[in-house]
């Protein structure tokens, strides 16, 4: 906790409010890093100057944001960044990349089935035609973040196991020349089973976020639809919204 505090006692905004930002900067900036225990609430007000609720109020706000934890016995500690994405039409793979987490893909199962009635009308093809169906659990830094579900004509996609752990979908797919275009997205909620916060690492019941895709290439021909379901404390999407 080295860094530097820049707090104004003359603003209008709260202080603990400004104690919760500076120590998220820290977390988001990597002064302080998965693990880390931060200073007890005794320590901090000490430091700053500011009252043991003040400060106890800023380290709730990142309790409750997933950024710290309290675990007794051991103090208060750092938990991973969570992962923010823009509502963008970019792959999960290639956007953790970028924002320089080290994504890892284990695949739980890869099938290929003919499509039902349903399906087919997703993916706007006959009904029994071959279609491959992808299960796979996405990682961020060693960490369960996803469990992504995904279904395509099998005459888009040539691929095996070992690609689909070591590479992004999309890239795969812009390989075997589709490129996905434009898409349509819908996010959502949902409780996570029993099998899913094993998957995950959360408890039975926890909140996820559920994104649906259906994506296109150039042409207007779907490519793929996808049903992904991410751990709400690690993960979360953001737009710019415009007055019109």
């Amino acid at each position: 906790m080295a860094r530097p505090f820049s707090l104004d006692r003359n603003s209008p905004v709260p202080l603990y409010f400004q104690l919760s930002q500076e120590l998220e900067r820290m977390i988001r900036d990597g002064d302080v890093l998965p693990g880390d225990r931060i200073d007890t609430e005794v320590e901090l007000a000490a430091k700053l100057g500011l009252s043991r609720p003040t400060v106890r109020q800023a380290i709730q706000d990142l309790v409750n944001k997933g950024l710290l934890v309290r675990r007794r016995g051991v103090g208060t500690q750092v938990l991973h960044a969570q992962m923010r994405r823009s509502v963008e039409l970019t792959s999960l793979y290639d956007d953790l990349s970028e924002a320089q987490h080290r994504p890892s893909t284990k695949v739980l199962s890869m099938t290929v089935k003919p499509a039902d009635a349903k399906l087919a009308e997703t993916l706007r093809i006959e009904e029994g035609e071959r279609v491959i169906h992808l299960k796979r659990l996405r990682l961020m830094d060693g960490d369960p973040l996803a469990i992504m579900r995904n279904w395509l004509p099998e005459s888009l996609l040539a691929t095996s196991k070992d690609e689909l752990e070591t590479t992004g979908l999309y890239e795969l797919m812009r390989r075997n020349g589709v490129t996905v275009r434009i898409a349509n997205q819908r996010i959502g909620a949902a409780s996570a089973s029993m099998s899913e916060s094993r998957l995950l690492s959360v408890k039975p019941g926890a909140p996820l976020l559920v994104m649906e895709r259906t994506a296109f290439d150039d042409t207007g021909r779907v490519v793929e639809s996808s049903s992904h379901k991410y751990r709400a404390d690690s993960y979360s999407f953001e737009t710019t919204l415009v007055a019109r």
